[in-house]
């Protein structure tokens, strides 16, 4: 009985310290698509209580979710995967349209304005422990103002 205690006390313990480092979403959305496209962005504002990584972001909307950034190279703006995204303790990281973002690929079905699309997030704090956060982000529908800019180029 004691054993036991002692290895629930440990485990709780374990889970609250992981969880001690708590990452604010806002202004979370997904950039809804035409019927035959199979790629997306989401987009949103991350501010972690203590120094954090995002590590990764998977749906069940999409086969295949990656971090992405975009960057100029050689006058052509190119988006590459990232393994992951630092976030500075208090400081606002956003993920947005020229910029970091992520990437969903593979979609199952097409995102129209209206639709929630579930995001589960992973971060790993300053010990390296993970953990996640779900966050249902809406779909803002085509021509809101969303759009990529020309010249932007999607070639990974």
């Amino acid at each position: 009985m004691k054993k036991w205690l002692i290895a629930f006390l440990l485990g709780l313990s374990a889970t609250a310290w992981a969880q001690s480092t708590i990452v604010k979403v806002e202004d979370a959305w997904v950039r809804g698509t035409v019927a035959t496209q199979k790629a997306t962005g989401a987009f949103m504002r991350l501010t972690p209580s203590a120094n954090a990584r995002l590590v990764s972001v998977s749906s069940p909307a999409a086969g295949v979710v990656e971090i992405h950034e975009m960057a100029m190279e050689n006058g052509v703006m190119r988006m590459r995967q990232v393994p992951g995204l630092d976030l500075s303790a208090g400081k606002a990281t956003e993920l947005k349209p020229g910029g970091h973002h992520v990437m969903m690929m593979g979609l199952k079905a097409p995102v129209a304005g209206g639709d929630t699309v579930p995001l589960t997030l992973t971060f790993e704090d300053a010990a390296q422990q993970r953990f996640t956060q779900e966050v249902q982000a809406p779909v803002r529908a085509l021509g809101s103002g969303t759009a990529m800019k020309p010249g932007m180029d999607h070639k990974h």
